[in-house]
C-alpha cells in the first residue's frame, strides 16, 4: 500500500534512531501532498531514507509513528500487535479466571500503538482513542479484538467523546462496536466491583492502581482509614478486606459516593466499617479531626499541561501538608499523582516540602508506579505517568 510520504529535516531523524515514536511538527521539512487527519502516512528523513510509519494528525505532535518497518497498517498489523499484547498479560499471570478478569490490555505507546487504550472488564473490553487515526481505525480494532481474544470477549464498547482532539472536528459517538452490555461488575485479585464504562471517568475504573490497592491491604489491619477522592472506593474495599477497623470514603462527586457504597456492599454485605461522604477534599481535610492513622491521596491529575505546573505542585504541597497536620503518630500515607507532566522528582519535592511545613518526621516507605499491563516503552519514557509515595508519619 503507498503512503503518503512526510519528509523530516536534516537532523531530525535522530531520535527516531532511537525508536522514539512521536513526530513534532516542527521536525517536519514538507509533504508530498497534504494528509487528512488519520490518514498513515510514511516518515522518510532529508535524504529519502525511511523512518517509519504512523497516524498523521494537526498539533505539535503531527505523527505517532506505528512501525519503524516497511508495512501496511491494517487489520493483519493491528492482530499482529494486540496478540503480543494479549500474550503478555496471561504470560504475567494477570488474566486469571475468576480471581482477576481486570487488566489493561494496550497501554499507547507501551504497546507500540499510539493513541490506543484498551481495558478489559470481564468479557467487555471498552476501547478509548486518543488520535483520529485511531478513531478512525475502531472498526478494524474491533475486528482484530474478537479474532485474537475469541469467547473470551462478548462485547466490545468504544469511549472517546472525551479523549479525542477537539480540533480534529470527528464528532466521535461513544456506542457498542460488538455485542452489548454483558453485565458490569469485574473482579479484581478477588474482590468484585461494579465498571461504569457508559457514565463513569476514564474506561469506568482505575485499572493502573490494582498493585497499589493490593499493597495497601497489607497496611490496614487494624487501622482506621481515609480515602480522599476515592471514586469507585477501590482502596476502601481493599483496606476492608485487610482488616482495618473503620474506612471512610470521600469525593466531591455524589455518584461516585453511590458506586462506592455499591462496590462496598457487593463485598462487605451489611458492614458497618465503612462510610461515605460527598464532600470537597480540601474541605474534609480542613475539618476533620485526628482518628485516622492510614490516609491515601489520590487525586485527579492536577496539571494536564506544563502551563499549570507550577499551580499543580502548590495544591500537591497543600494536600499533602494537611495530611501529615492530621495524621496521627505512627501513621501511614499513600499519595499519589497521576500527572504526566510533573515528575518523580517534581512530585517527591512538593511532598518533601509538605513534610517539613508539618515538623513531622517522615519516612519512605515505598515508591509506587504503574502496574506491569500499563507498560512504559524504553525509548518513550514519557509512558511513565503514575507516581506514589507510602511514607511513615512518627
Amino acid at each position: 500500500m503507498k503512503y503518503i510520504k512526510i519528509t523530516l529535516k536534516p537532523g531530525k531523524e535522530e531520535s527516531f534512531k532511537r525508536f522514539h515514536p512521536w513526530v513534532f511538527s516542527g521536525a517536519i521539512d514538507r509533504f508530498e501532498r497534504q494528509p487528512e487527519e488519520g490518514d498513515v502516512v510514511e516518515i522518510i528523513d532529508w535524504k529519502g531514507n525511511f523512518v517509519g510509519t504512523g497516524h498523521y494528525q494537526i498539533g505539535s505532535i503531527a505523527v505517532r509513528i506505528l512501525s519503524f518497518m516497511k508495512e501496511n497498517i491494517d487489520l493483519e498489523f493491528y492482530k499482529k500487535r494486540l496478540n503480543v499484547a494479549y500474550r503478555m498479560r496471561r504470560s504475567i499471570g494477570l488474566i486469571n479466571g475468576d480471581y482477576n478478569n481486570t487488566y489493561r490490555l494496550v497501554h499507547g505507546e507501551g504497546d507500540n500503538l499510539s493513541g490506543l487504550i484498551i481495558d478489559i472488564y470481564d468479557k467487555t473490553a471498552v476501547v478509548q482513542a486518543h488520535s483520529p487515526g485511531m478513531h478512525y481505525a475502531r472498526h478494524t480494532l474491533a475486528q482484530a479484538l474478537k479474532e485474537v481474544m475469541g469467547d473470551a470477549l462478548q462485547s466490545i464498547y468504544y469511549k472517546s467523546e472525551t479523549t479525542l482532539p477537539y480540533k480534529a472536528e470527528l464528532d466521535p459517538e461513544n456506542e457498542y462496536l460488538f455485542g452489548e452490555n454483558a453485565g458490569n461488575i469485574a473482579t479484581e485479585y478477588g474482590l468484585k466491583f461494579h465498571v461504569d464504562w457508559l457514565r463513569g471517568q476514564k474506561t469506568g475504573f482505575f485499572v493502573d492502581q490494582r498493585e497499589n490497592r493490593s499493597l495497601l491491604e497489607k497496611y490496614s489491619k487494624d487501622r482506621s482509614v481515609l480515602n480522599m477522592f476515592c471514586y469507585t472506593g477501590g482502596f476502601s474495599f481493599y483496606a476492608m478486606r485487610g482488616g482495618a477497623k473503620l474506612v471512610h470514603s470521600v469525593d466531591s462527586s455524589a455518584k461516585a459516593i453511590d458506586l462506592t457504597c455499591e462496590n462496598v456492599e457487593l463485598n462487605f454485605p451489611g458492614d458497618n466499617r465503612h462510610q461515605a461522604f460527598a464532600e470537597d477534599a480540601f474541605k474534609y481535610l480542613d475539618t476533620m479531626g485526628d482518628q485516622y492513622d492510614l490516609i491515601i491521596l489520590d487525586p485527579p491529575a492536577f496539571a494536564k499541561h506544563k502551563k499549570v505546573l507550577n499551580n499543580a505542585l502548590q495544591g500537591y504541597r497543600k494536600l499533602n501538608a494537611k495530611a501529615f497536620e492530621k495524621i496521627k503518630p505512627g501513621g501511614i500515607l499513600f499519595t499519589f499523582s497521576c500527572s504526566q507532566v510533573v515528575s518523580k522528582e517534581n512530585f517527591r519535592l512538593a511532598v518533601f516540602s509538605a513534610a517539613a511545613q508539618s515538623g513531622r518526621s517522615v519516612r519512605i516507605l515505598h515508591q509506587l508506579t504503574q502496574p506491569a499491563d500499563h507498560p512504559v516503552n524504553i525509548y518513550h519514557p514519557e509512558g511513565e505517568y503514575l507516581k506514589g509515595l507510602v511514607l511513615y508519619v512518627e
